[in-house]
């Protein structure tokens, strides 16, 4: 399994433009094939940066999604809303402590 943690700051006039936009994409993109979890993310300290959380079945799967139509329609929406260049992590769990 494969942890996407993506960071992406937005200007203030555009924030409830991203989250509609999110509200509208986020279905599709958890029924990507190969998507398993989605969460979406604000920053107590700074309500201008957000972060998606998502699960993939492998690094494969990750692919896929961002080189289909789904991520394409979201990313076209979402780059020019940027306040700031956005981050992107891909991790491996190592522990989970419940």
């Amino acid at each position: 399994m494969l942890v996407r943690i993506v960071k992406m700051g937005f200007y203030k006039q555009n924030i409830e433009i991203f989250k509609e936009n999110f509200d509208e994409s986020k279905a599709k993109i958890r029924a990507f094939e190969g998507c398993t979890f989605l969460e979406l993310y604000r920053d107590k300290n700074d309500p201008s940066i957000f972060f998606t959380y998502s699960h993939w079945e492998s690094e494969e799967a990750l692919e896929n999604y961002r080189k289909s139509e789904v991520f394409n329609n979201v990313w076209s929406k979402t780059k020019p809303l940027f306040s700031i260049r956005p981050e992107a992590w891909s991790v491996e769990r190592l522990e989970t402590l419940e």
